[in-house]
């Protein structure tokens, strides 16, 4: 069945007020950040990915490059997956996201992948899941992470179709536990 991995990028440096956190390069990770990073690449392993999109910004690039090495798989650029802009609104940032996981996933059917990750950030993953069919209760239910987000840094939602025309199958899968 084919998946797709929706994973926030790993811990980034907060106290970097100096650089603005939305535009790129951001904050890079901590070394915490490093830590989650590889842990959610070990998680990714035996999913069979095939392809891994990324935000530009540093702390998805950097959270991306490491998934790669550990995975052994090249990390693509993606402007769609960026962090929600100053201004965008929710429907601008759902429909951005709606077309990236929707190219994703037909370019999986077309070629017979089974599995692919998306890198973003927690905003753009909060509304695709919204987009995909999750109720506002559910998605409140789950801000319970930083910044009041679905997914915690180097989390991960998994995004499966049983059938055609039926409801999206949306788990959070994976919340790092690195010390």
């Amino acid at each position: 069945m084919q998946t797709i991995f929706l994973a926030r990028h790993a811990s980034p440096d907060w106290n970097r007020n100096d650089i603005p956190y939305h535009i790129p390069p951001g904050p890079p990770l901590t070394s915490q950040g490093r830590l989650e990073a590889a842990a959610l690449g070990a998680f990714l392993r035996p999913a069979g990915l095939v392809t891994i999109l990324a935000s530009p910004l540093e702390r998805c690039h950097h959270t991306a490059q490491i998934v790669g090495d550990v995975l052994g798989l090249p990390v693509q650029i993606d402007d769609l997956l960026t962090e929600w802009q100053p201004g965008e609104s929710s429907d601008v940032l759902g429909s951005r996201m709606r077309r990236i996981f929707n190219e994703t996933w037909q370019a999986g059917e077309r070629n017979g992948h089974e599995a692919a990750l998306l890198l973003t950030h927690g905003g753009p993953i909060m509304e695709l899941l919204r987009q995909l069919g999750m109720t506002d209760k559910t998605i409140e239910q789950h801000r319970i992470y930083d910044h009041r987000n679905p997914v915690p840094p180097a989390g991960v939602w998994q995004v499966r179709r049983p059938a055609d025309n039926t409801p999206w199958s949306l788990n959070l899968v994976f919340i790092p536990e690195v010390a």
